[in-house]
């Protein structure tokens, strides 16, 4: 069985690209498969072992807009969020958007969310 595989996997390092292609299609059409996650992995596991992705655990937490019609409730929320912030400064935050906290982590992100989306916040998290 093993001397099939490699005399398989000969014949495939022997073709175009276009064969291959057309390869593909003939099997997904054959066995009712879709080759995309399998042809997506190939060139990464191709190219050696993968390394450890660091997981991002500091966000910027942006507020792009918030609800007009609950824009007082938004403005209180994000006196909150926000210590030290004057209600001038809460109500241009409000009005025209700005950068709520730098450094949260995913529970504080979470948290600023949940208050937010109750007074109809839009936030964008990098």
């Amino acid at each position: 069985m093993a001397t099939k595989k490699e005399e398989i996997i000969e014949a495939i390092a022997n073709m175009t690209v276009l064969e291959v292609s057309e390869l593909i299609k003939a099997m997904e059409e054959k066995f009712g498969v879709t080759a995309a996650a399998a042809v997506a992995a190939g060139p990464a596991a191709a190219a050696g072992p993968a390394e450890e992705v660091e997981e991002q655990t500091e966000f910027t937490v942006t507020l792009k807009s918030a609800d007009p019609t609950k824009k007082i409730a938004a403005i209180k929320v994000v006196r909150t969020i926000v210590s030290g912030l004057g209600l001038k400064e809460a109500k241009d935050l409000v009005e025209q958007g700005g950068i709520l906290k730098e450094g949260a982590s995913k529970e504080e992100v979470a948290d600023i969310k949940a208050k937010l989306a109750e007074v109809g916040g839009v936030l964008e998290v990098k």
